[in-house]
């Protein structure tokens, strides 16, 4: 990667969205913004991910616009991304529900997460950065 940033294409975004398996989602609830961190799964056209009653779910009942990202940091190369998401959000239930487990979507915690939620992306952007941070020489050498 020769230039600072660069904009990745809509393909390389779903496929880093389908080769991880962490990201964060933010949702409305009331008249805030809230962001959560969450395990998830893609099958390339949409991220799923499990969760319980609370406030997330709610959120998602009550304003389906959400917004998701994921992000990597390379120390070794010295580079960065992210990839963001923008979509609606939706309980999947019946079969759709079910077939959530055809991905490797499973609760990380170990607790049931019953409700499967469905994001339905319809933006996706991404860049990838050359990092420049000259303060890490002033850092103590790590043995």
């Amino acid at each position: 990667m020769s230039e600072p940033m660069q904009i990745l294409s809509t393909d390389d975004c779903w496929q880093r969205l389908r080769d991880h398996e962490f990201g964060r989602l933010a949702y409305h609830l009331t008249d805030e913004v809230h962001i959560v961190p969450v395990n998830y799964a893609s099958d390339g056209s949409r991220i799923l991910l499990r969760t319980v009653e609370g406030s997330k779910l709610l959120g998602v009942v009550m304003h389906g616009d959400v917004a998701f990202e994921i992000d990597e940091v390379d120390d070794d190369s010295e580079t960065a991304w992210s990839v963001i998401g923008r979509g609606r959000a939706r309980i999947l239930e019946g079969r759709a529900a079910v077939d959530a487990d055809n991905l490797r979507l499973r609760p990380w915690l170990g607790d049931e997460r019953h409700v499967v939620v469905e994001i339905a992306l319809t933006e996706v952007s991404g860049r990838q950065f050359r990092l420049s941070r000259p303060w890490r020489q002033l850092l103590p050498e790590q043995h």
